[in-house]
């Protein structure tokens, strides 16, 4: 053979390797409320071959949108599902550390909603599942594949931003009241949930973003002595929470997560760096902004006479990333077109046998930061530490 020709040969095989394997992942979805609104009956490499839940419409509903006949009301029947490869579970939060664990005891991998624990022995035992197991675990935490902040993480690596020395993110969301209570009256499981303990929305884009953990943290709750904080089986007497973090590089940031407050509902970041800044966009109709610093470097006078740097503030157009999905995952979806990223990331990390972007690791630095946060604020805010629990072996 020519040189050219072994060149050649080789950037086929090469080629040929990044290619996943043409291979079907079977998987089980568990909670027909958030789960049906996924996409694994779209990835060219899964299929749904189970559902569960204990309610008859929810069951019903998860076999409509998947196409799948196989239906359970019993989670544990549906572990013994032959052939299932992986478990979707998109249940009341303080049963999705129970039910990942089951689930990888029982030899599946598993991609669980947000959030991933509620205590650090929970997320502890979740990691030791993984680590014995081999298996692959994944948060669905839909803020690492919004739009807005795929951009970002990209700007970051490639160094738009030079420094992000401070960053704050929210989580708004009035007018859950309604969600407390069941048809028939009955608290449901977000009945005075911690805001803290849901801080994933917030932590899963500084955290990506940064490429820092949150070390550190003191926070400070509010509430008004409703009813509901009083009655809890949470013992939580906070609608709203405020945590101010410092990060494992030295800088800081904030992140609010509120239950009850005169705010449209947001789920966005703010970025500050000394070469860019990103502000996402505001629900009072702010558009998503870049900031820059002008490149001619001259000073002006604002209006109290005083210097100022000149810098660049416009009006950022946010690009779709859908076309990096299969053609037949190119859909919008829920929380800024996530929902697929989500599913796709999770099926092709198990064909291709590594760790997804959002693993244990990663789902503990977006979790853990909150939960201390939580204790922070019920002690006064308290400084408190926050252990780093590393990253995903390569």
């Amino acid at each position: 053979m020519t040189r050219r020709e072994i060149l050649a040969a080789g950037g086929a095989a090469a080629a040929h390797a990044a290619q996943p394997p043409n291979k079907k992942v079977n998987i089980g979805v568990v909670g027909g409320g958030f789960g049906s609104s996924f996409h694994f009956h779209l990835d060219p490499n899964s299929r749904v071959a189970a559902v569960c839940d204990i309610r008859g419409d929810r069951l019903q509903r998860l076999s409509e949108v998947y196409r799948c006949d196989a239906g359970y009301k019993s989670f544990r029947e549906m572990l013994k599902h032959p052939g299932l490869d992986a478990v979707g579970v998109f249940t009341p939060a303080p049963l999705h550390a129970w039910m990942a664990c089951e689930a990888l005891k029982a030899g599946k991998h598993v991609l669980s909603a947000v959030p991933a624990a509620m205590s650090a022995e929970e997320l502890e035992e979740i990691l030791e599942c993984v680590r014995k197991t081999g298996l692959r675990y994944m948060m669905a935490e839909t803020s690492y594949y919004r739009q807005e902040i795929i951009t970002c993480r990209e700007w970051a690596r490639e160094g738009r931003f030079g420094t992000i020395f401070y960053s704050e993110a929210e989580y708004h969301h009035e007018g859950l009241l309604p969600l407390m209570y069941d048809d028939r009256g009955f608290p449901t499981w977000r009945c005075g949930f911690p805001p803290m303990h849901y801080p994933t929305h917030s932590t899963g884009m500084i955290v990506p973003v940064t490429g820092e953990r949150l070390v550190e943290v003191q926070a400070v709750g509010w509430g008004d002595g409703h009813e509901i904080l009083k009655t809890n089986p949470y013992r939580n007497p906070f609608w709203n929470t405020t945590g101010f973090f410092k990060t494992s590089g030295g800088h800081s940031c904030r992140v609010s997560v509120f239950w009850h407050v005169a705010a449209g509902g947001a789920e966005r970041a703010h970025f500050y760096g000394d070469r860019l800044s990103y502000i996402m966009a505001r629900p009072e109709r702010s558009p998503n902004t870049v900031i820059r610093i002008a490149k001619e470097g001259k000073t002006v006078i604002d209006s109290n006479g005083y210097p100022e740097g000149d810098v660049i503030i416009e009006a950022f157009q946010q690009p779709s990333h859908l076309g990096r999905l299969p053609e037949a995952m190119r859909v919008k979806s829920g929380h800024g077109d996530s929902h697929t990223f989500l599913t796709h990331e999770f099926v092709s990390a198990i064909v291709q046998d590594r760790h997804p972007a959002v693993n244990i690791w990663e789902a503990i630095a977006y979790t853990l930061p909150g939960i201390v946060a939580h204790q922070s604020a019920l002690k006064g805010g308290e400084p408190m530490k926050i252990r780093d629990y590393g990253r995903a072996p390569a």
